[in-house]
């Protein structure tokens, strides 16, 4: 991410350097943020220290991160001049990332918080840290750093400025972030017509156009226009002004079915056009329950491993955030532990089972029997815990629930993608059930913005939910 976004959340007018203080959380979100704050200097109370302390062990993200942040912070103060008190420079630590400097707390502060606030909560300890460096430096902004709602509230009512951390937000409104698809102006042809080139190649048919609007186009982006010639294609070229549309394959046509299943919608043959296009190698999909991703990609992965195999076999793995109270320990191997995460997936396998069986692939029971068993023989469900330090080879890799990712784990996750690998990103960013993430700052949303305009990157957002009625009318009105 860029390293200079964070100090732009406070008034851009004041000039002055500013004073962060940061919450155990922030360290623990991302244990480079000391570099992340430009000019201004970041101060560490005793008490995020000790947090910090009290979560280092274990194999957990979480441990991962302050492990990484009390190396990063052993770095910059073995670099620390005699007179710590004065601040750290963070110029040469953070190879002039940062020019501010790093204050540790040195001195015992006392608690002038309400009487109404305990003073042995690790939370109020760093309030009156905020609240006595406020009176200190009355001549510059001190600001609470913190991705926990709760304590910025609780300082904003002692009349303390705080804020939530900005450095790997994405994007502050949702609504802005990239669709993979746009339609037409009505006048689209009448404006970019001028010198069109047109020609067919391998059955699809190739517009060479030029334009305004074609230069603000992405390659990959899909386009279309309804009416009377209605129009499906998508961006394979750009050259400036210059831009090349391809013609879509019509996956809503029996002939030509993805192990039974047909696309309902523009989105779905959209998505389908990427999931089964060997020259894409990382797609995202995004949309409410019941649009239709975890059956989609599992149908072209299907597809891909038992009848074309391009790829060996698909793994699929998700986060593992419990939606009520957690349920304890589970027994078994691996796979037997993820067994209830992944009902999603059992789901569906039986409704491609039926789609087989209806479309005459196999006979009778013993034919589903078997159908079955060999898919289950080709998909394997992985446990996110275990993932670091894999490669995996000519796989069909389907990462579900990927909402609930940071950027940094998204990013362990995606780079473990080996030769003749397609990663798949299924989710939805308005269902996150992990702690401190948004819309904004999730993984899901950091990779889609990321990744537009590459070449062997797609990203759909899917609208319709074609479950039930029933699930399309709770979706609406609930």
């Amino acid at each position: 991410m860029n390293a200079k976004r964070q100090p732009k959340a406070t008034d851009s007018t004041d000039t002055r350097i500013k004073l962060f203080v940061l919450d155990t959380n922030v360290l623990m979100h991302d244990p480079t943020c000391l570099y992340r704050f430009e000019e201004h200097d970041v101060f560490v109370p005793i008490q995020t220290l000790e947090e910090l302390d009290a979560h280092k062990k274990g194999m957990s993200e979480v441990s991962r991160n302050v492990r990484q942040a009390s190396r990063t912070m052993d770095e910059i103060v073995s670099t620390a001049p005699e007179a710590i008190e004065a601040g750290i420079p963070l110029a040469g630590p953070s190879k002039e990332l940062a020019s501010g400097r790093l204050f540790l707390q040195t001195e015992a502060i006392p608690s002038e918080l309400p009487v109404n606030l305990p003073t042995g909560k690790a939370d109020n300890l760093i309030l009156a840290v905020v609240y006595h460096l406020q009176k200190l430096h009355a001549d510059r902004p001190v600001i609470l750093v913190s991705k926990d709602i709760n304590m910025r509230i609780k300082a904003r009512a002692m009349n303390l400025e705080a804020q939530d951390y900005f450095n790997d937000k994405v994007l502050e409104d949702t609504d802005m972030l990239y669709a993979g698809l746009r339609e037409l102006p009505a006048d689209f042809w009448e404006t970019h017509g001028k010198g069109m080139e047109s020609w067919k190649e391998n059955g699809r048919t190739f517009y060479r156009v030029r334009g305004p609007l074609a230069a603000e186009l992405q390659i990959n982006e899909f386009v279309f226009q309804e009416g009377e010639k209605p129009l499906y294609a998508w961006v394979k070229d750009r050259n400036g002004p210059v831009t090349t549309l391809e013609t879509l394959i019509d996956f809503s046509h029996q002939k030509n079915n993805v192990w039974g299943i047909t696309s309902r919608n523009r989105e779905q043959n959209f998505a389908l056009n990427l999931l089964m296009n060997p020259e894409i190698d990382f797609i995202t999909l995004l949309g409410q329950a019941g649009t239709g991703k975890t059956l989609l990609t599992l149908a072209a992965g299907l597809t891909q491993v038992l009848e074309t195999k391009r790829y060996s076999e698909i793994i699929m793995t998700r986060v593992t955030v419990p939606v009520g109270e957690d349920i304890g320990f589970l027994p078994g191997t691996e796979e037997e532990k993820m067994a209830p995460w992944m009902g999603a997936l059992e789901d569906n396998l039986d409704v491609l089972n039926g789609n087989a069986e209806e479309g005459g692939h196999y006979g009778g029971d013993w034919g589903r029997a078997a159908t079955r068993d060999l898919i289950r023989t080709r998909i394997k469900v992985k446990s996110l815990n275990f993932m670091r330090g894999r490669t995996f080879i000519n796989k069909f890799l389907i990462i579900d629930e990927a909402q609930n990712l940071t950027p940094k784990q998204m990013k362990t996750l995606i780079t473990r993608a080996g030769p003749g690998t397609k990663v798949v990103c299924l989710g939805n960013i308005a269902q996150i059930d992990t702690p401190y993430l948004t819309e904004g700052s999730s993984g899901l949303t950091y990779v889609v913005d990321r990744f537009k305009g590459w070449k062997h990157n797609g990203h759909i957002t899917l609208q319709r939910g074609e479950r039930s009625r029933l699930a399309d009318w709770a979706g609406e009105v609930l």
